[in-house]
């Protein structure tokens, strides 16, 4: 729905303030966003802030209650009248708490929803559909260590072991000797939820009761810059003064988080941002900000507000010996997007992600002339007993988007399939598989 649709609808308690404009309401805030701290910090209001300015509106500013993580963006109509939206960031659990009891209109999350509570909202509509389930951005998870430590790569095992409070000594890891110190985000946290699932839980361990927890992601980062026994996760635009280690996940090469890396999702500790818009939303803000998130200005919003964008782009590759000689061969010749298709949990229906990036995949194909066997796919695959049917399947995925883009009139040049060469990540938990079924995209 457009935003000059939307307004012909004159809610209850709504002003429609000009034909092209957003209703305004009488009382109270225009829209009311809760959740994730991560997106809520900055984020968040960079983007209400651009929907905002798309709105015409004017003296845009940010207003801080006493409540800490609390902001209001302040817009004024040409006629003088406020526009107020509310961000409350005190981590992603609480959206979902506040849709239920109808105190926000839009949840932020640094996590998919949980089973428990799609259950609990259902009564709102599906949480899950593609136009309530919104990707807004692509983070990395960094694991950050003082500048002064000189390891410079651990895998996923390790960290769990770390943060459990198994391993309590530099020296066991090859570092100098001294007590681990450690420092998470706390439990309302989807920065949390996102390192307990991805690290922790798959392992069958729990945080050490010794971690320092905080609320704000930047005292995380600032308090391990000044410890140099500290280690910490947090979001990738919170490294700050804090250094990066590279990560590995199973049979995977160890990958720093780097944009390129964490836009691919193949960064073992990338995640996606959300936000969840219940189907059944009376509110035409709550739309309008989804909408103005996945447009270009809104992902122009998330790079330069530290995150990954969506946007498509080309990169080159460089060949190295541990890809396969047909992998090799297509690196020299032509270049990778920057973008992934992965599929739904149990199915070879794309996911709701995959679904927005079929547009934009699309939009990068015929803006750059290459409707024209200029378009190889290459589809993988997590490990099966018979290596036959691990071809077969990462082919198979790769023919599925292979129809989506012929059906927009893109002639394809060549469908590949890998199998379950080069892992991105473990494939003894189901997260990993999923994370190996994926189809890359190659331009000539």
């Amino acid at each position: 729905m457009t935003l000059r649709v939307l307004c012909v609808f004159l809610l209850s308690g709504w002003l429609s303030v000009s034909a092209a404009a957003l209703p305004i309401p009488e009382n109270g805030p225009a829209l009311r966003i809760q959740g994730s701290n991560t997106i809520g910090a900055e984020l968040g209001p960079a983007l209400v802030e651009g929907l905002l300015q798309e709105q015409g509106l004017l003296k845009i500013h940010r207003e801080t209650p006493d409540t800490a993580n609390e902001q209001r963006i302040v817009g004024q109509t040409a006629q003088g009248q406020r526009v107020v939206i509310e961000v409350a960031a005190h981590g992603s659990s609480t959206g979902f708490t506040a849709l239920k009891n109808l105190s926000a209109d839009l949840a932020a999350s640094s996590r998919e929803i949980k089973d428990s509570e799609l259950l609990a909202l259902q009564t709102l509509g599906d949480l899950k559909s593609p136009a309530a389930e919104q990707v807004i951005a692509i983070d990395g998870l960094a694991i950050i260590l003082n500048p002064a430590n000189p390891l410079e790569q651990l895998n996923t095992e390790q960290l769990a072991r770390i943060f459990a409070g198994e391993v309590k000594n530099w020296e066991e890891l090859g570092g100098r000797d001294g007590a681990i110190h450690l420092y998470a985000r706390d439990d309302q946290s989807g920065t949390y939820d996102t390192f307990k699932e991805l690290v922790l839980s798959r392992r069958g361990k729990s945080l050490s009761s010794a971690a320092k927890r905080f609320e704000s992601s930047e005292q995380l980062s600032d308090a391990v810059s000044a410890d140099p026994q500290a280690i910490g996760f947090i979001g990738l635009p919170y490294v700050r003064q804090a250094k990066a280690v590279a990560i590995a996940d199973g049979a995977s090469q160890a990958m720093l988080p780097l944009n390129s890396l964490i836009a691919t999702e193949d960064y073992p500790l990338s995640r996606r941002l959300f936000f969840y818009l219940p189907p059944d939303s009376r509110n035409p803000w709550a739309q309008a900000l989804a909408t103005f998130a996945q447009s270009p200005q809104g992902q122009a919003i998330v790079a330069t507000s530290g995150f990954v964008s969506q946007t498509v782009q080309a990169m080159s590759v460089t060949p190295n010996a541990l890809m396969p000689e047909g992998y090799q061969s297509l690196s020299r010749h032509a270049q990778r997007l920057t973008v992934n298709f992965r599929f739904a949990e149990g199915s070879a229906s794309l996911d709701n992600k995959a679904r927005q990036d079929l547009a934009r995949v699309l939009d990068y194909i015929k803006r750059n002339g290459k409707t024209e066997r200029a378009v190889t796919l290459v589809g993988f695959g997590d490990l099966k007993d018979d290596p036959a049917r691990a071809d077969l399947l990462s082919k198979l995925r790769a023919m599925a988007v292979r129809r989506e883009l012929v059906k927009n009139g893109v002639v394809m040049r060549e469908v590949r399939g890998f199998g379950a060469l080069m892992p991105v990540a473990t494939n003894s938990a189901d997260e990993g598989r999923i994370k190996n079924r994926r189809v890359e995209v190659w331009v000539y």
